[in-house]
């Protein structure tokens, strides 16, 4: 049979390389300037942009989706061509792919530095970015399938069905979170409120996680670590049920991220069990990716790439085996809205996601451009560097967190608070200082590695086409020997594509059904109201400067919470709210309950100047809102849209909005003028205000329930339904 000549197409990796290392860079310094901002407050700079709330999104986004994003195309890109013995499909669609990604990234940078957000954790970029998305994605697909759909290998390799079933998983996962409703060109609301909203999130949170920063480092692993080790995969079979198994179940788990929440009780339970499981298939893969270094073991004490393959695997292991710990409801008792769930996160981050994308930088810069690596010493200081980098980053974290969680649960004798919040806070601030060494440790590796990188390429040649040759694929593919019953999907691509889709639908469709369409799940509370426009304005200024990523709104039913912060949070005080607000992490006390606990002067001062207020608190200060002015304009089209998602609004209630809003905003700004505060009534400290003074004030105002009943053990309450 003669051989078909080709190239490979490594224009496009090198771009994508290339934007992997300059967007690693910006997004870990943003992440490392957000870490210092928690140890020395005035790095907030007295500057809305760069305070930690709009820098947090930005740190996450353009690690996740630049650094990491840019990691798993430039791997893909380069190891699909090889494994399907073709060029890519359309040398067009990799351009469209790599100018669009990258100018999904900086726009989103832009706006979230200038605080436009969904407040959806993971998924904060506002609706125009999420259409850019949607086609970038669909762009990336077809570039890829059609890639496999006119390769010359018959066989799909296991690399490929994790390339297909993330680009599936994605796709779904990215649609269904992103149901908004524009109210202008970067401000939307949730299609989905409350609950609901906080199961689609999480949903969608924790399987961004598995299917953007897992199944396709994992397709990844497949390829480089047994091309770095010359070695074959360890275990086809073991590829098999780590593929199908994985994105079965990981798909299920999600609501581990909403223990003790108002979620009921089935969705928690569901999810928990779910996650336990992953442990399975999750080992499996770090075992075979291991256990494919057999007989290569020895070169692992002088290879820079091999060592790091190996630190990427293990902590790959140790997060996949925290992650089914955490979601145990007595371990997440304690490591939910805690430092723990940060330092789990960046293990993954830090160590598998960042140390494979080294690996393979160092293992294929050198190969495109026909040079050896410039430095091979520098390479192994990187990897030691790093490796301190991650440690000095997550041990003060674990131990931040068990300081903080055993401290907000301390008692007196007499059975009060034995501390303050803030005393929490404060005691953990040193711990913070080492995350933010550790930090700076691993960005100084990068900055090595970025330089070795550049020297190797000045000495180098860049093959842009790179020649190849192989027979074209026949038209009947061969059997041979006896057939494996997974033979026959792994030669058809579409197939793979349906059957994945399918195995990664299955558990969100039973998740997410019941809660939207059986009504006792979601009971209601009617004393709960929607906001008022003030309100409103104010909610979206609290969602604009990121404080839900330092505050909670669900208090869980724990002795201590209910102590600190009042009554137990129910399903039914949130249908009103598009988005949810129940946070993911405490650096600053839950807000549950905060409406009419203080003064309007209180919450004017403490936003000045949070130290006037609070002495010792990290939280920055928020100048710009006593000068920046209320948008009144957009009062009509949010009461709109909010009707629009279902908010009870009556029916030209538009025309009324701005009289009961300066009435509303008045009163505060009199009360404030009491207390000697002189404040235009129509400055955003107003409305921001008023949201403050409205949460929890509703659930207060219901009927009253039975008595909960205490759990002994874990100070626990039984919740009772209205």
């Amino acid at each position: 049979m003669s051989l078909e000549k080709f190239y490979y197409d490594n224009r496009t990796v090198k771009w994508f390389a290339y934007a992997c290392m300059f967007w690693g860079l910006i997004g870990m310094l943003a992440g490392l300037w957000a870490a210092l901002t928690l140890v020395m407050p005035e790095l907030n700079l007295g500057f809305a942009p760069t305070t930690f709330g709009r820098l947090r999104p930005v740190h996450t986004n353009a690690v996740i989706f630049a650094f990491v994003g840019n990691g798993i195309f430039m791997g893909v890109y380069y190891s699909l061509q090889r494994l399907c013995k073709a060029r890519m499909f359309s040398d067009l669609l990799s351009k469209i792919h790599f100018w669009g990604w990258q100018a999904i990234i900086a726009g989103g940078a832009v706006t979230l530095f200038l605080g436009y957000t969904t407040g959806k954790e993971y998924a904060e970029l506002e609706w125009p970015f999420d259409i850019a998305i949607t086609v970038i994605w669909v762009v990336f697909g077809a570039n890829m399938l059609g890639t496999i759909l006119r390769r010359r290998e018959s066989h799909l390799y296991v690399a490929i069905w994790f390339y297909i079933g993330t680009w599936v998983a994605i796709a779904m996962l990215h649609i269904i979170n992103s149901f908004e409703y524009p109210m202008s060109l970067f401000k939307s609301y949730s299609w989905y409120a409350g609950v609901q909203d906080a199961l689609v999130q999480w949903w969608y949170g924790h399987n961004a996680v598995a299917f953007f920063l897992t199944t396709p480092y994992l397709g990844l692993m497949y390829y480089f670590v047994p091309k770095a080790a010359n070695r074959p995969v360890y275990s086809y079979r073991w590829s098999i049920i780590h593929f199908w198994s994985l994105i079965f179940i990981y798909i299920w788990a999600g609501p581990h991220h909403l223990l003790y929440t108002a979620l009921p009780e089935w969705a928690q339970s569901l999810g928990t069990v779910f996650s336990v499981m992953l442990i399975a298939p999750s080992w499996g893969g770090m075992l075979n990716g291991l256990l494919t270094l057999r007989g290569a073991w020895d070169r692992v004490r002088e290879d820079a790439i091999l060592k790091f393959f190996v630190v990427a695997l293990t902590c790959y292991g140790m997060a996949t085996f925290e992650g089914p710990m955490l979601s145990l409801k007595n371990v997440n008792a304690i490591s939910h809205y805690t430092d723990w769930t940060i330092a789990h996160v960046h293990v993954g981050a830090l160590g598998w996601n960042g140390f494979l994308t080294f690996g393979i930088l160092y293992w294929m810069i050198p190969r495109i451009f026909s040079t050896q690596l410039y430095s091979r010493k520098w390479a192994n200081t990187h990897f030691w560097i790093g490796t301190l980098g991650i440690i000095f980053y997550v041990i003060p974290l674990y131990w931040a967190a068990f300081t903080q969680s055993m401290m907000w649960k301390q008692f007196t004798e007499e059975g009060q608070l034995k501390y303050q919040f803030l005393e929490t806070v404060t005691t953990i601030v040193p711990m913070y200082a080492l995350r933010a060494f550790g930090g700076l440790l691993y960005v100084s590796g990068l900055v090595l590695m970025v330089v070795n990188l550049y020297k190797t390429i000045r000495r180098g040649a860049f093959v842009a086409d790179e020649a190849a040759e192989a027979a074209p694929l026949p038209k009947v593919i061969p059997t041979h020997g006896k057939a494996h019953w997974h033979n026959w999907i792994e030669r058809r691509p579409i197939q793979l594509v349906v059957f994945s889709l399918v195995v990664v639908a299955v558990g969100g469709i039973l998740e997410m059904v019941p809660t939207f369409l059986v009504r006792s799940n979601i009971p209601t509370i009617s004393s709960v109201k929607p906001y008022t426009p003030l309100e409103l304005h104010g909610r979206d200024i609290y969602i604009r400067e990121g404080c839900y990523t330092c505050h909670s709104q669900m208090i869980r039913p724990f002795r201590d919470e209910v102590a600190r912060y009042g009554e137990y949070s129910k399903a039914g005080e949130f249908i009103y709210d598009h988005p949810f607000q129940w946070g993911s992490k405490r650096t600053g006390p839950d807000l549950a309950r905060i409406g009419g606990k203080y003064p309007d002067s209180w919450h004017y001062n403490h936003m000045l100047d949070p130290t006037s207020m609070s002495p010792g608190s990290i939280m920055p200060p928020y100048p710009w809102l006593f000068e920046e002015r209320i948008d009144r304009s957009k009062t009509p089209a949010m009461i709109n849209v909010m009707r629009k998602l279902g908010v009870p609004y009556a029916d030209g209630y538009e025309k009324q909005a701005l009289a009961d809003l300066d009435k509303q905003a008045n009163s505060i700004a009199a009360a404030l003028e009491k207390d000697k505060l002189p404040v235009k009534a129509d400055r955003e400290i107003v409305a921001l205000i008023a949201y403050l003074q409205r949460m929890g004030k509703d659930i207060k105002m219901a009927p009253a329930e039975k008595p909960a009943t205490a759990d002994a053990s874990t100070g626990s309450t039984t919740k009772n339904d209205f």
